[in-house]
């Protein structure tokens, strides 16, 4: 043990400090705990968890500097610790710190050659760079070193099928699956891998029942009860505060607007997730006036989280949020904008920032109340081929995405996002405009130009060629690896492959069918 470690363990007034501040991150409390850790991390340098938990607190109260330094710090104590430079690297990742990422992994593979975690995380990583080629080679390796490991097996097959070799990767899923892996995201990720597969083949009926069993598989790993639960209270507490929202708030908060020096003007392009939102954030940023933020996290935790807790005795009313004070929507302002200060450096200069986040779409409220201004885009598609698009994805389990494991409360969350779309464009008084998936693709130039005026700026030829720039960034959206190929059209209608699971829910899509200009025929 390092004598730094033993000194502090030995301290029961120190030990219980650094507990006490483990706690508070957990619980969001960063800037509670920051000055323990500051003070901890002096007195005790040679620790390594310390400096790398300063990291982390650094990171959430937006002190990116310190938390340069503390990572930094933590793998000089620790340059040969595989697993630390492991989540060194999603550290960075979360920072958006793309270069440093990789490093990270790639020098946790130097340090423990024979680590399987390690590799696969390098590996999982080149996938998200579409360096597929790197890719399999560090999962070949891993796969030499244990024949075996049903995690190395199931990215060995992603890797297959993301180099179209579709019917080598079904074999070797679905000889993982018969083995009956223990590992429950193998065993969600080989089945949502097949249907998949399957879709693409266009056996439906064998999509669609691989898709289920992987629904299953999910609904094992978390309180589903509890997660919807959660899920429900909140968009019962979001449906009574936009019911008292009136036009003459808008009004009021929009008159409050004052121009911003830096960025000069704000964006926000939502919609329901699976709308083309990624898309269209790629056609926009390809332009060298738009600064395209890649769902960051700034608002949903800097404004989202803070005025909408889960404890609903705190939930704010419309009167609270019409009489939110000045000096709180400054700070809001502030630390929003500190925070997407993280992204790579170039941005700062552009003349429009573009902050585009599906599920936040649901706060847009929150968004114009904090920054009247706002130019607000939203991405729609058929209804129909939004359900089944979300339906499609394998997603982290949470209060909002537990609603992705059966259609009907897909089609639920879709109403309950789209409805707050609606009432917002019923209240009025911001500058707004719908942008059809439909019209994307199958009239780029006239569409994306119409687009890109809202934003006060001309077309400019490279974004007919945005897939060029995105096959080179590294993006965060799901949906990382599918525009980065020319637009194409087949997406449109899938829903038609799957009607027959859809006819429970369609009566309850039609109103928006309608609302949004699609045909029920």
């Amino acid at each position: 043990m390092p004598p730094d470690l033993a000194k502090l363990q030995s301290s029961p007034r120190d030990a219980g400090r650094w507990q006490k501040a483990q706690q508070q991150l957990l619980n969001g409390r960063q800037s509670q705990a920051l000055p323990s850790y500051r003070d901890l991390a002096r007195r005790f340098p040679g620790v390594v968890q310390l400096w790398f938990e300063l990291g982390i607190a650094a990171t959430n109260d937006l002190d990116f500097a310190l938390a340069d330094q503390a990572f930094q710090r933590a793998e000089q104590l620790a340059p040969g610790d595989a697993s630390l430079l492991v989540l060194l690297g999603q550290q960075y990742h979360r920072l958006r710190r793309a270069e440093r990422a990789r490093g990270c992994f790639e020098r946790a593979v130097v340090a423990e050659p024979d680590s399987i975690h390690a590799r696969l995380s390098l590996a999982a990583w080149f996938e998200r760079e579409r360096r597929l080629d790197e890719a399999c080679e560090c999962v070949e390796i891993a796969l030499t070193k244990r024949p075996r490991d049903t995690q190395a097996r199931c990215l060995h097959a992603l890797l297959l099928h993301r180099r179209g070799c579709n019917t080598a990767a079904e074999t070797r899923l679905r000889d993982l699956i018969r083995e009956d892996p223990q590992d429950a995201n193998v065993k969600i990720s080989t089945r949502h891998l097949l249907a998949v597969i399957n879709d693409e083949f266009g056996n439906y009926t064998e999509a669609l029942r691989w898709l289920l069993e992987a629904k299953a598989e999910a609904r094992k790993t978390a309180d589903i009860v509890r997660l919807q639960r959660d899920y429900d209270q909140a968009d019962a507490r979001r449906r009574e505060l936009l019911a008292s929202l009136t036009p003459a708030m808008m009004q009021r908060w929009r008159q409050e607007a004052r121009p911003q020096q830096s960025p000069p003007r704000l964006a926000f392009l939502g919609g329901h997730p699976r709308s083309g939102t990624t898309l269209l954030e790629q056609v926009l940023g390809a332009h060298p006036d738009i600064a395209a933020f890649d769902e960051p996290d700034a608002f949903v935790q800097e404004i989202w989280n803070q005025l909408a807790p889960m404890n609903a005795a705190q939930a704010l009313t419309a009167n609270a949020l019409d009489h939110l004070p000045s000096v709180r929507r400054d700070e809001f302002r502030r630390r929003y904008f500190k925070s997407l200060g993280r992204e790579p450096a170039g941005k700062a200069a552009a003349a429009v920032w573009l902050d585009k986040n599906p599920s936040p779409t649901t706060a847009l409220h929150f968004w114009l109340r904090v920054f009247p201004e706002l130019k607000v885009i939203i991405a729609l598609r058929d209804p129909r081929d939004v359900v089944i698009s979300c339906f499609f994805q394998n997603l982290m389990l949470t209060s909002t995405n537990v609603n992705f494991l059966d259609l009907d409360r897909t089609v639920r969350h879709y109403a309950d996002l789209m409805d707050v779309w609606l009432r917002m464009k019923d209240l009025g008084g911001f500058a707004w405009i719908e942008s059809r998936y439909e019209d994307v693709v199958t009239s780029l130039d006239a569409e994306g130009r119409r687009v890109t005026e809202f934003l006060g700026q001309s077309w400019h030829p490279q974004q007919a060629s945005y897939y060029e720039a995105a096959a080179q960034k590294v993006l965060f959206a799901p949906t990382y690896n599918e525009v980065t190929k020319p637009v194409h059209n087949r997406a449109i209608g899938r829903w038609q492959h799957y009607a027959a699971a859809l006819a429970p829910v369609q009566e309850r899509l039609a109103p928006y069918c309608r609302a949004f200009g699609y045909s029920l025929a």
